[in-house]
C-alpha cells in the first residue's frame, strides 16, 4: 500500500504561484509515475501533470503549459508542482497520484490517491 499525503494548497490572487507538495510512505513501487490531477465542481477530474520515475519524460495537460512545472526528489518520496501565472480557472482541488505502470501516463485511471489540496485562486 502506498499513502500520499498532499500539501502546499491555499489562497492566492490571479497571477501568483504555490507549490504543490506530495510525500509518498509505505511500500511504494520500485519504480512508478507520479502525477497531479485536479478536479473543479461540476467537472471531470483532470490530469494536469505527470512525470516518470527518472525524471526524462513528463507531461502537461495543454493549459497550465508553460505555467507548471512537475518535478520530483525520489531520495524524498516527492514530487511537486510549481504552479505560475495562477488564474481563477485552476481553482480546483488537486491531487496527487502515483501510477505503477509505464509511461505514458493514464489520463483517469491510477493505483494510488491523496486526500487532494485545495488550490483557490481569486480574480
Amino acid at each position: 500500500q502506498v499513502q500520499l499525503v498532499e500539501s502546499g494548497g491555499g489562497l492566492v490572487q490571479a497571477g501568483g504561484s504555490l507549490r504543490l507538495s506530495c510525500a509518498a510512505s509505505g511500500r511504494t513501487f520500485s519504480t512508478y509515475t507520479m502525477a497531479w490531477l485536479r478536479q473543479a465542481p461540476g467537472k471531470e477530474r483532470e490530469l494536469v501533470a505527470a512525470i516518470s520515475w527518472t525524471g526524462d519524460s513528463t507531461y502537461y495537460t495543454d493549459s497550465v503549459k508553460g505555467r507548471f512545472t512537475i518535478y520530483r526528489d525520489n531520495a524524498k518520496n516527492t514530487v511537486y508542482l510549481q504552479m505560475g501565472s495562477l488564474k481563477p480557472e485552476d481553482t480546483a482541488v488537486y491531487y496527487c497520484a502515483v501510477h505503477g505502470g509505464g509511461w505514458p501516463p493514464p489520463l483517469y485511471r491510477y493505483d494510488y490517491w491523496g486526500q487532494g489540496t485545495q488550490v483557490t485562486v481569486s480574480s
